[in-house]
């Protein structure tokens, strides 16, 4: 079985075609042994063998199956299963007694999202992400046994998907959730008072400010961290995506005692091949590449540390797809010469882009998302950091001016001085 197939390049799959007909004709014939073409070596053939393959064509990076190797292959069609019985099993099977009516929430809830809610490439609404969330909810309701089951599959969908929403479509989003559930008050958010009170410190501690909407998304990659070991932080620059995992690897350190490393490259500044490793034609020598080898050193249970890998680069299909086996359940790093390099328990990789719409599907649904908005952290918090810095007799000054001048950081009213450049702006300008 031949998972992804159309990844291959094309001058690979035309030798592919030639050896799948040659076995083919070997079975027809019903001969024992057999060669392939241009090859001497005598090959043993078992008359039970078959190929399977999958592919997603129109994908980025993928390629059409040359005519001479489709048919060679007789196609099946997917459909898209019915996500509500799939809901229903799901829920019933993790011990909801109430199964009926809550996958039915859950599946409207979901067909609202796609609908409402503004079209975002990292949104996911897919069948993973429902499997991922019924697992959640299987654990809740484990943990919770004396609780009622809808507050209990509230609170799951309402932490699971608040995270990788933008700014405007949050109110949208619980405005929903409230109408599903009309008898059930908002549950209360998941608290942690030792985590947010050392955050409180390591972020003093580097002359930042403790702003309540970007200390949510801190507390949203740690809930992530706890259930997923690939995580996403995407936003727009000087939204604090930086100072969050810095903050955050900090705070961790002191929380659970054990030293964590932070490992930073950028993807984009080396072809694919420098990245994971390549044969040379000529030689057939293999070189290393520069993530295998960081993958190898840090993807150690011996290691006392715990290692955050963060991809700091537009992501792409060239390059991310290999990384599917490794993001999804398998924990696994597939290499071109066959290396095959498990995820230990002791390592995440985490990505921090400004934007998804290069990536495929397949990805996006795969990784924990966490979307910074512009508006999470805007430009008050800045100021007040800098000001911080400024000698102890110019900072009332300063402030007073900034006041005066710029007003509050408000989506509503932005403040006097952008008021009059947009109100003494001309077009063309």
């Amino acid at each position: 079985c031949f998972d992804e197939f159309n990844r291959i390049r094309l001058p690979v799959l035309s030798v592919v075609a030639q050896q799948v007909l040659a076995i083919q004709n070997g079975k027809k014939a019903g001969v024992s042994t057999f060669q392939f073409p241009g090859d001497p070596q005598i090959v043993f053939l078992l008359p039970v063998c078959g190929f399977f393959i999958t592919m997603n064509p129109g994908y980025a990076g993928r390629q059409e199956l040359p005519e001479n190797l489709k048919a060679l292959f007789r196609g099946v069609a997917m459909m898209t299963p019915n996500f509500q019985i799939i809901k229903k099993v799901k829920l019933c099977s993790v011990g909801y007694s109430n199964f009926e009516l809550l996958s039915q929430k859950f599946f409207v809830l979901y067909n609202t999202c796609k609908q409402q809610l503004s079209a975002q490439k990292h949104y996911d609404w897919g069948l993973r992400n429902i499997l991922a969330v019924l697992r959640t909810a299987g654990a809740t309701k484990r943990d919770n046994l004396d609780k009622d089951e809808s507050f209990l599959l509230y609170r799951t969908l309402r932490d699971m998907n608040l995270s990788k929403l933008v700014a405007q479509d949050v109110p949208l989003f619980l405005s929903v959730l409230a109408d599903l559930f009309p008898t059930i008050a908002p549950p209360p958010k998941a608290e942690f008072p030792e985590v947010e009170a050392v955050l409180k410190e390591k972020v003093a501690e580097a002359g930042l400010q403790y702003h309540p909407d970007w200390v949510g998304k801190v507390i949203q990659l740690y809930e992530t961290t706890l259930v997923r070991h690939g995580i996403m932080l995407v936003g727009p620059t000087g939204g604090g995506k930086s100072a969050i995992f810095s903050r955050l690897r900090l705070t961790c350190e002191v929380v659970n005692k054990i030293q964590y490393r932070e490992t930073r490259f950028n993807p984009k500044a080396i072809r694919s091949q420098e990245m994971y490793g390549e044969i040379d034609p000529v030689s057939g020598e293999w070189t290393t590449g520069v993530f295998a080898a960081m993958w190898a050193k840090y993807n150690n249970r011996n290691n006392a540390y715990n290692t955050w890998l963060i991809a700091d680069g537009p992501v792409d299909a060239i390059w991310i797809e290999d990384l599917n086996t490794v993001l999804d359940d398998n924990k696994l790093l597939t290499l071109a010469n066959g290396d095959r390099i498990p995820m230990t328990d002791n390592v995440k990789i985490m990505f921090e882009v400004e934007t998804l719409v290069n990536a495929s599907p397949a990805t996006v649904s795969r990784a924990g998302i966490i979307y910074v908005s512009e508006t999470d952290l805007d430009w008050s918090p800045p100021v007040a950091s800098w000001i911080a810095t400024r000698p102890p007799d110019h900072q009332d000054i300063l402030q007073d001016c900034f006041s005066r001048f710029m007003g509050k950081a408000d989506p509503i009213f932005p403040g006097p001085m952008y008021e009059f450049i947009n109100r003494n702006r001309s077009e063309e300008h």
